[in-house]
Order: structure tokens, then sequence, then C-alpha cells
């Protein structure tokens, strides 16, 4: 008789507030058109990889929420010195990696160990560090080689994910097990995973042990779609719960169907164009100018984005700390013939444009570029490549022009101007337009040991002017973010700073 009335009050229960509100565990389908290079945050610097990436690890310290506020994460607790060069993080205790390797003092150590040993780009973020030391086996001590405002956030980025000395086992010839952790993780995250099939889908496991409570997912599957009109049609059927990387159009068509929802919001995600200022046209600042005024950049912004963008005024995206508004190239033919002449280009000469299908809005901005460019004599071969192939080359400086996508990393200026402008971070690590003036690498160290806010801003103006000036890059748009999703997608958290890298951790299905 009282299982029979338990029965029945948990039976009036699920009328009144729905089975799907209990039902919140399930598996989550989200829909891409590229996947990983590779799962070890120590060597990707690819935001495709980190959206599968960033959830499989914790780092010292996370960005709360939908906002660029810090909160502990695997630090419960910090110090920094007065001047500014040692941060002291108090460790949480009782955690495991999912190898069931202990996570303290020596783990952290080992991370960032592993991260300057390895040297690939990641490590770039970190260039402000000089040393870590355990103190005990749950402090560790970082020091700095100078004062770096922006330094606390860095710890927060997909690069500050702290990965387990467990690794080691799969060492192969000292490659720190670079090739293992290319297809699995190994970190103390809220998912692992589980399953790769290349070219076909990445499953992300719940990780039960998880030292917070666990997610609401069982799983996210990363399916592959290399056609975003195929995403498109796949979420209106409701095959996939989110399709990521749909044109505006797509959302446009979209928006209002139901069982759909759109989410949009301002962003810093900024897209332009690298021009090579190793070419031997490119190399000219007045070519580069000449360029830079013969795009008609409100046409791109009003025609192919629908609005969905605003033009870049300088190198810092609008409400990023540090944001100058300098100059907007103005759509100016003229300036740009006599500026071509001006450098004994009259005559023009052709240049290549890469662009890959994976960011589709690439394609339609180039053959606009393309049209105007050959207004001022300068013949444009559009290249298309494979995402991994053009990043390759852009490694290598291999290339005339080509397409370039940027979100920062941590919420400082210091994240555009440092990667983009200093000389040594030529290639991947930031500096793909392979710029170099003296003067600006002279602003930019400055910059990122400044302690007086002021005078940091300061710098900053100037760097953005000179960047501007300079033109090594085609300054196009900061779009909106837009990303689909089916109507029981519930919890989803908007951060501008984890653009790519959605909460998997507290989204859940309610159907």
């Amino acid at each position: 008789m009282k299982v029979s009335w338990i029965l029945l009050v948990l039976a009036g229960f699920l009328l009144i507030v729905g089975v799907g509100a209990l039902a919140q565990n399930g598996v989550l389908t989200y829909g891409v058109t590229a996947m990983p290079e590779s799962l070890d945050p120590q060597v990707s610097m690819d935001n495709n990889s980190w959206r599968a990436i960033y959830y499989c690890y914790d780092r010292l310290v996370e960005y709360d929420g939908g906002t660029t506020k810090l909160r502990p994460g695997l630090a419960s607790s910090w110090d920094i010195s007065s001047d500014g060069v040692t941060y002291t993080f108090h460790l949480r205790q009782g955690i495991s990696f999912i190898d069931d390797t202990p996570f303290n003092a020596k783990a952290v150590k080992f991370s960032f160990d592993r991260l300057f040993s390895i040297g690939k780009a990641p490590s770039g973020l970190f260039g402000f560090i000089k040393s870590v030391k355990v103190v005990d086996d749950y402090t560790v001590l970082i020091l700095l080689k100078a004062p770096f405002a922006p330094a606390l956030s860095a710890f927060a980025a997909d690069e500050g994910c702290i990965v387990s000395p467990g690794v080691m086992k799969h060492e192969v010839s000292g490659d720190w097990g670079q090739n293992w952790l290319a297809g699995h993780t190994d970190g103390t995250g809220p998912f692992y995973a589980s399953e790769w099939t290349r070219g076909l889908r990445l499953v992300l496991e719940q990780n039960a042990n998880y030292w917070q409570t666990p997610a609401k997912l069982q799983e996210v599957v990363l399916k592959y779609i290399p056609e975003s009109v195929d995403l498109s049609l796949l979420l209106s059927k409701g095959a996939i719960d989110v399709a990521e990387t749909l044109t505006v159009d797509q959302i446009a068509k979209l928006r209002g169907s139901a069982g759909i929802k759109i989410f949009e919001s301002p962003s810093f995600a900024c897209h332009y164009v690298y021009l090579n200022c190793q070419n031997q046209y490119l190399k000219d600042v007045r070519v580069r100018r000449a360029i830079s005024y013969a795009i008609e950049y409100k046409g791109i912004i009003d025609n192919l984005w629908k609005g969905a963008a605003v033009q870049m005024d300088g190198p810092v995206p609008i409400g990023l700390v540090g944001h100058t508004q300098v100059y907007e190239y103005s759509h100016n033919v003229d300036r740009a013939r006599a500026l071509l002449k001006e450098a004994g280009y009259d005559k023009g000469f052709s240049l290549s444009l890469m662009i890959s299908p994976t960011i589709p809005e690439w394609r339609p901005m180039a053959l606009v570029i393309q049209e105007d460019l050959a207004k001022i004599g300068i013949k444009v071969k559009v290249e298309s490549y494979a995402w991994a192939t053009l990043r390759a080359k852009l490694d290598k400086g291999d290339f005339g022009m080509s397409f370039g996508y940027w979100t920062p990393d941590y919420a400082d200026a210091d994240m555009f101007t440092w990667f983009w402008f200093y000389s040594k971070n030529w290639g991947l690590a930031g500096n793909r337009a392979w710029y170099k003036n003296p003067v600006m690498d002279d602003l930019v160290t400055q910059e990122r040991t400044e302690v007086n806010v002021g005078k940091r801003m300061d710098l900053f103006q100037g760097i953005q002017w000179l960047g501007v000036s300079d033109a090594p890059y085609l300054y196009l748009l900061q779009a909106k973010y837009q990303l689909a999703m089916r109507d029981w997608v519930k919890g989803y958290i908007y951060n501008p700073m984890l653009l790519n890298m959605p909460n998997f951790y507290g989204i859940y299905i309610q159907k």
C-alpha cells in the first residue's frame, strides 16, 4: 500500500512537470563544418580543436558564466605580489585526472614544463612566465619575467588547460606523449574524448567522477557535416540539436521556424585578411594601403553579412579592454590607384588570396575583394584549401594574401596587439602577416610590462595607430555571434571569451 502511494505521487509529479524535466541527461548532437586538428591543448591553436578540448580539462582559474570576470578553478585562491611578478596559487585537494593520476602542485608544474618543452604555438601565450615552482603539495608559485596586466586572465584560456603527468606513459622518443594526446584527452574536466572517428564524429563522454557536480549531458557528439547547407537542413529536421558556423543567409531562413531558436550577440570575433609583408609587392606599405582603400567594406557588411557585423576601426575589436577608435579605411579607388602609381605598380600585378570552405562567408567576401582589386589593376587568384593546409601555409609564409579569423583568449587588447604585430610571432603564433617594424616591436614590448594603466592605454593607442598606418592587415569586420539550435536545448550560456567553446557542462536536453 505504501509503495502504491509513492508511485501515485510520482506519477502525479510527472504529469505536472513533464517527463522531459526529469530526462535531462542525454546526448547533444552538435553539428560542425570542421573537426579538430589535434586534441592536445599544448599543441593546437585552432578554434575547432578547442571546442572539443576545453571542457575535457580544467584550468587554474575560469571565466565566470557569461562574463569576462574570473573565478577560482583548480586553484581555490591566489595571491599576487605587490610588484605584480609573483603569483601564488593555492590548489584544491582530492581531485584526480581522468587517468586516476592525482592532481597536485607537481601536476601543475609538469603541465607547464610540458607546454614549454614542446614549445609550439600555445606556449607563446605564456611567454611572460619565468618559472613555475612547487612550494608544497598544493601550492604553486609562478614567477613572471615582468608585470603583465592580463596574466590572470591568460590562465583561463585553453592554453592554460592542466594536462595529467600520466600522459608520459604514452611518451615515444621524447615526444611528451604528443602523438597519443593528439587523439585523446587527459584532464580533470567534466568530459573526456571517448571516441573519434575521423571525418565523421568525435564523442565527448561525461566524466562521472568529476570533482564538481557531473555534467547534465551523458555525451556530446561533434558531428562533422562539411557543408553548412546540409547542417542547416539537418537542424530543421531535428536530426541535430545545434548547428554551428551557418551563414547569415541560412540563419535568416531558419529564424522564426518552428522548434528552432537563434542566439545572437555582439562578439570579439574578427574577420580580416593577412597581407604577407614578405611578398615582393606587399612589402611596400603603399601597396598595402592601396589595397586597404580599394575595398568596399560597407557593401560587404550590408549585402553579405546582412548587417550582422560592423567595420573594424582598428586592430582591436570594439568593447575589448584597450580598444581605441583610430581609423576606418574608406572605399577610395582614386586614392588606391594613386598609391599604386607612387609605388611604381600603376600597371598592376597578380596576387593569390587563400580561403577555406571551413568558413563559408570567406568565398563571397573573396569574390568581392577580387572584383574590388581588379578595379585598381591587381589581379587576384582565389585559392581554396582545407583548413589544415591553409594553416600550414600561413605558418610557412607560403601565400600572398589570406583570409583570417581571430578571437581573443583573454580579455585584453594585448591579445591582438602582441600576437598580430610582434615580429617574433611570425606564423601561427599570431603575426600571420609576417610583419616587422622595430618601432612596433618596442611598443608592444613596453605595453606588456607597463603597470600604470593610463600609460598602458596610451601605448595601446600608439600601437593601434601604427597598425592601421602600416596596414599589414585588411581590417574587414567584427561579426555578431549567431548560433542556431533546437528549442529543446537548454542551459546554453554565451561567453564572448569562449566563442567556439559552448558551455557543454551546463547544457541539457529537455524535450
